[in-house]
């Protein structure tokens, strides 16, 4: 890296998800199936996926699930299920990050022994969306989302939340949305990342509305950077600012993370992840270095158990560079 040159990170990453199932009917959603409509990854299955991404540079394994009921009788098989998927990553040589939806206290403090990080979407804070995109989504009340991020907070678990850009909020409704998050991490330190999310139209979505306007997103990044501590990074998916010269704006903005770089997106299938070759040539010409990160940050390796820093300790001293920082 030169000297004038700034850094912006990524994360080698590879989505596992136990389930396309999900009791909740986000109008914009393009990744859900109903449930009883698909079969739930198995572990053996898992296990043949993970072992073809050895020696491939992935450190991060996204665990991304649909959400069971908390009521139903697979509540208990289905968190189970994200368990033993976390141990596996681990004992394969991988750094599990899990998003799952809201979990209770109990689960959540089950996970933080088999995550390195954790994250929920905050979304929107606004109670006006539960008549709208977030009418047939129980787990999408404002209360849940926001506790599940002071539960966070107070188990000590690294975590990612953000906020979705383009459902029907006001400009005051995202103000007020990273303000609560800007309020917890003052009073947690937990959160590393919050990713600005477009709304971008897919297939599967019953939402009629346009593509968030990515020439907004520079003002929404310089606004959130005045917000937000200066310890958390804000996070943009680069494949959802489709004109080159609008991404770079994000990055002037104050953007500074592109999230998990991987064979696809499955929140938004319809928009193929930039691979890092393109986005260097994208990046590089321009003064930005786009360099890996893991999943969690070195300065809260410290919350981890001994199983988990040793992993990440294993996965810094075995990786092909020594530029998994952040």
């Amino acid at each position: 890296m030169t000297k004038n040159q700034q850094i912006v990170t990524y994360s080698p990453a590879y989505t596992i998800v136990p389930t396309y199932e999900c009791f909740n009917r986000c109008s914009y959603c393009n990744f859900r199936t109903d449930p009883g409509k698909s079969d739930w990854l198995t572990i053996k299955e898992a296990e043949k996926l993970l072992q073809g991404l050895k020696n491939q540079g992935i450190c991060e394994i996204l665990i991304l699930s649909g959400e069971v009921h908390p009521l139903s009788i697979q509540r208990e098989a289905w968190f189970k299920l994200i368990e033993d998927l976390c141990n596996l990553a681990l004992n394969m040589g991988f750094l599990p990050h899990t998003n799952v939806g809201p979990l209770s206290f109990l689960e959540m403090q089950r996970l933080k022994k088999v995550n390195v990080s954790m994250g929920l979407m905050l979304e929107q804070l606004t109670p006006k969306l539960l008549d709208t995109v977030h009418r047939h989504a129980p787990s999408k009340l404002p209360d849940v989302r926001l506790q599940q991020l002071e539960w966070a907070g107070k188990l000590q678990i690294p975590f990612t939340t953000g906020i979705l850009l383009g459902i029907g909020e006001t400009e005051d409704d995202c103000w007020e949305s990273l303000r609560a998050i800007a309020d917890l991490h003052q009073k947690y330190q937990h959160i590393q990342e919050v990713i600005l999310q477009p709304h971008s139209p897919g297939y599967q979505q019953s939402f009629a509305a346009q593509a968030f306007d990515p020439h907004q997103l520079p003002k929404i990044i310089n606004a959130a950077r005045q917000i937000l501590p200066a310890d958390i990074t804000i996070q943009i998916p680069p494949n959802l600012v489709k004109d080159e010269s609008w991404l770079l704006a994000c990055l002037d903005a104050g953007a500074r993370d592109l999230g998990g770089i991987g064979p696809k997106d499955e929140v938004n299938p319809d928009y193929p992840h930039l691979q890092v070759q393109r986005l260097r040539e994208i990046l590089q010409p321009v003064g930005w270095e786009l360099v890996p990160r893991l999943p969690i940050y070195p300065n809260l390796y410290g919350w981890l158990n001994e199983e988990l820093r040793n992993a990440v300790q294993e996965f810094n001293r075995f990786s092909s560079s020594n530029v998994y920082q952040k």
